[in-house]
């Protein structure tokens, strides 16, 4: 996709985005009271999961006896061949399964890592959107995100855990030739201060940032570094792909959310509701993502007791948090590349208002009166069948025996072209369902065609169906089985049904005549399945009131639906030792008993006394090491503290703390700016410039040459 085209789709997208949403803004019920966040920014969760192991652990942990490690292939691209092994590829071999892009000037904390050699030593960020390669294969899609700085020899990793229905945060140190790679869990409330929507971020088009940016592949190229196998100068069909996976990775933490409580607790109406919420995530699975217009069942057990519950339980409904980053071009104003390293250095400045620290709002409100509702609760768990799960439901419902059929007919016209070599046909009416499309003749019988519309009662909308003669057709009557997609599937309705024939009928007159449309009503065969799940001892663990048991769930389904049970994956995890944090993460709030730092502790330790150097640890170390480092640090602490007496749109860093962290200290925006805590804070900055230079500290003076070119905060060893 060329950048021109998407910049004349891309406001068509966002309009339609804005039709099809309701905007946290927008709301009505939030003239009363706020929605209620799926994720709160301000409660990231502990730092360590109580259950299961990320993805990224699962895939790379090796079994040594009794216990396990984590083994990370090197080069990084060995690393990325080896997730690539786990993925289907592309039918045409496109695009990888692994989408990668290159970010020299990016806004991630590691962005000052390769200063001033910035497009030699590219962040390179590589997100998974590929289908599971088999079965026995992990669901990596959307859930698997990587980001690598080979100058500080760091892996951040954000990666699923489906035990605890979150996105873990992970650090590698220690990445490269000769290393012991070591794997480490991330302070999430440092994390959450940009990933406010706990999962993965990335910005809107035309992501500028990456080397879809002509003039930033142009400056990659001419840097002459290596980049691990990736392209400097690709289009933005990668960044378009990585920005689509972080949008529906966004969606996750609302679907375990109304599997959790949307039905409400652990009696048996709520678990039969989360079975038939089940049910028709695999209807929306295999039909290929159309809405089921639902049944009276469905509505009794599913629809009407769910949007009771979230009544009660989020009247003004749910608020989803935001993972787009405003576009920033960061050579916008740049005529080249500057000879002096100092000027590089200042390429990596962010300004405030492309910052992740500021708050976003919310993306969107789901709301339990929306005509999108259940549709939403439906995809959302949709995106948790992986095509492997799809495909071995279909081929089990395919082998069903006794499974009972039906037949929609509908008038057609039909139209022959001159040469008599295809007939155009149009059937149905109002109500009754579409068909149109066209057939290849031969002698005058059709032998092949292909439907360019199927519209059948209760939602199927199909487009694309190839037809292909069986038995021997005449000049005016035909047996054509429907295929759709690449591997010739089946097509299914929207309530999961396979459509396994048409039947064409063509009058004397050679205009008029009549389709059958045969459909096998073997989905069933998986609600009866289902059914025996909820009434048998596992309901409460399968459909109770916990998070989403993907892999439970579907070993059960498939097994009592007799089908072979594949190898399970990736065991070795559960013999890991415990997961683990570099250092003991600092409570915010908190003060310290060291004198230099006891004021700045509360309000800064939770991020800045860690083992990282990004962002600068300067609260970490010893009472010398930690007075020193912050004197060091004076002028950057100074201009983030004045920040908060700055209007917003003169502001040319965000303050600190970040204001999306604020309530988290008891207070806001308002509150902080006004409070004696900041007051103190920069007095006692104040205090340590003035003993430096003689004069009081000046904002103006302190950015005159720009932020980035202040002293960094620790000291340059």
């Amino acid at each position: 996709m060329s950048r021109r085209r998407l910049r004349r789709l891309f406001p068509a997208a966002l309009l339609g985005l804005a039709c099809s949403l309701t905007s946290a803004n927008a709301s009505p019920a939030a003239e009363h009271a706020a929605p209620v966040w799926v994720v709160d920014p301000t409660r990231p969760g502990d730092n360590l999961p109580r259950r299961g192991r990320s993805l990224f652990d699962r895939l790379f942990a090796v079994g040594r006896g009794a216990q396990a490690e984590i083994e990370l292939p090197f080069p990084f691209s060995a690393l990325l061949a080896r997730i690539e092994a786990q993925l289907q590829r592309a039918a045409d071999g496109s695009l990888p399964a692994v989408k990668t892009v290159l970010i020299p000037l990016g806004r991630s904390l590691q962005r000052t890592a390769a200063a001033p050699d910035h497009f030699a030593f590219p962040r390179v960020v590589a997100a998974v959107d590929g289908q599971p390669a088999n079965a026995a294969a992990l669901l990596l899609k959307d859930r698997l995100y990587i980001g690598y700085q080979e100058r500080s020899a760091v892996l951040e990793v954000i990666s699923y855990n489906e035990e605890e229905g979150r996105f873990e945060f992970q650090l590698v140190k220690d990445y490269r030739a000769g290393g012991r790679p070591r794997v480490f869990h991330a302070n999430r409330l440092l994390c959450f201060a940009c990933h406010q929507n706990g999962a993965p971020i990335f910005a809107r088009a035309l992501w500028d940032e990456t080397n879809a940016n002509p003039r930033v592949a142009s400056e990659l190229l001419a840097s002459g570094g290596n980049f691990h196998g990736i392209a400097a100068r690709r289009g933005v069909d990668l960044p378009y792909a990585i920005d689509n996976a972080s949008d529906r990775a966004n969606g996750f933490a609302l679907t375990q959310l109304l599997w959790r409580q949307g039905c409400g607790g652990d009696e048996p109406a709520a678990q039969r509701c989360r079975a038939g919420l089940f049910a028709a995530s695999l209807r929306h699975a295999l039909s290929g993502s159309q809405v089921w217009a639902g049944d009276a069942a469905f509505a009794d057990a599913v629809a009407t007791p769910l949007r009771n519950e979230a009544r009660r339980r989020w009247p003004q409904g749910l608020a989803v948090g935001n993972p787009d980053l405003p576009n920033r071009d960061p050579l916008s104003g740049v005529a080249g590349l500057p000879a002096d390293p100092e000027r590089r250095v200042a390429l990596s400045h962010v300004a405030a208002a492309f910052d992740p620290l500021l708050p976003r709002n919310a993306a969107e409100v789901w709301l339990p009166d929306s005509p999108d509702a259940l549709r939403r609760a439906t995809a959302g768990l949709g995106e948790f069948v992986a095509a492997p799960d799809r495909q071995r439901l279909a081929a089990a419902l395919a082998g069903a025996v006794k499974v009972a059929g039906s037949e929609i007919r509908l008038p057609c016209r039909f139209e022959d072209n001159a040469a008599g070599s295809r007939r155009e046909l149009r059937c149905g009416g109002p109500g009754e369902g579409v068909v149109e499309g066209r057939l290849e003749l031969r002698g005058g019988r059709p032998l092949a065609g292909v439907l360019t519309r199927l519209m059948l009662p209760g939602g199927t909308a199909l487009t694309g169906i190839e037809l292909i003669a069986s038995g021997k057709p005449t000049a005016t009557r035909a047996t054509l089985q429907p295929r759709s997609g690449g591997a010739g599937e089946v097509p299914r309705s929207a309530a999961g049904d396979a459509i396994v024939g048409l039947d064409l009928r063509q009058g004397a007159d050679r205009v008029s005549g009549e389709v059958g449309i045969r459909l096998r009503h073997d989905f069933a065969v998986a609600q009866r399945a289902i059914d025996r799940l909820l009434a048998g001892p596992a309901a409460a663990a399968l459909f109770g009131a916990t998070v989403f048991p993907r892999q439970p769930l579907f070993q059960a389904l498939f097994a009592e639906l007799g089908a072979h049970a594949p190898a399970v994956c990736c065991q070795a995890a559960a013999l890991l030792p415990p997961a683990r944090l570099e250092l003991a993460a600092a409570a915010p709030g908190v003060a310290g008993s060291d004198p230099a730092s006891r004021s700045f502790q509360p309000y800064c330790a939770a991020c800045h006394q860690s083992a990282e150097t990004f962002p600068p640890n300067f609260l970490q170390g010893n009472a010398d090491e930690v007075a020193a480092r912050l004197r060091h640090c004076a002028p950057r602490l100074y201009v983030r503290l004045a920040m908060a007496d700055e209007p917003p749109a003169r502001r040319q860093k965000t303050p600190m703390p970040p204001e999306s962290l604020l309530p988290v200290f008891g207070t806001d925006s308002d509150g902080w700016r006004n409070s004696p805590a900041r007051k103190a804070l920069l007095a006692q900055v104040d205090g340590w410039l003035r003993a430096e230079s003689g004069q009081p500290a000046q904002l103006e003076r302190l950015l005159a040459g720009g932020y980035e070119a202040l002293r960094p905060c620790l000291p340059v060893h």
